[in-house]
């Protein structure tokens, strides 16, 4: 047993300490099996031409802003197997006050990614937009919304039906 595996909380156990597992309140994607596989396309389209680590950035960003627990997981993981760092990946809660850590490309996509997933105002600013717009060619930029807007969708269905997080392995099927 590694020591990973010895630190992670089997179901059912509580010999370990930890709280027991929760049960996902539905399966959805076994359910409703062709939206799923119609997001995963979208989600796989609006990928195409960007960079993977800036996505998983994005997806992780949006995922703690929407509180997915089971993206965190799928995307930090997905994140970590790309390359990208443990330290870049912790900082994405605090990006603002942390800059130094990101890229100008990557902030603008972190701002836009805020704005696009907190619509609590209704729009996105226009200096959010223009510094992305500034950074991410046209086609480009379209690709980047979508990514944005596909990993909502996938929060959405995860805050929902509360799959649990903490089995994903980097390669099973991306979202």
């Amino acid at each position: 047993m590694t020591p990973h595996e010895h630190d992670r909380h089997e179901p059912g156990s509580t010999a370990s300490g930890y709280a027991p597992e929760p049960r996902a309140r539905l399966p959805w994607a076994q359910l409703a099996p062709e939206v799923y596989q119609a997001l995963v396309r979208l989600d796989v389209a609006s990928r195409k031409g960007l960079d993977p680590k800036l996505v998983e950035l994005v997806k992780i960003r949006a995922s703690q802003i929407n509180r997915c627990a089971f993206c965190l997981d799928t995307h930090t993981k997905d994140a970590l197997a790309a390359g990208e760092s443990v330290e870049r990946i912790i900082q994405l809660s605090a990006w603002e006050e942390s800059p130094h850590f990101y890229t100008e490309k990557e902030l603008a996509a972190l701002g836009l990614t805020e704005a696009v997933t907190v619509l609590t105002d209704g729009f996105v600013p226009d200096e959010v937009y223009a510094k992305a717009a500034a950074h991410f060619e046209e086609a480009e930029l379209a690709r980047l919304i979508a990514a944005i807007t596909v990993i909502n969708a996938w929060n959405r269905f995860g805050v929902a039906t509360r799959p649990v997080p903490g089995h994903h392995t980097p390669g099973d099927i991306k979202h």
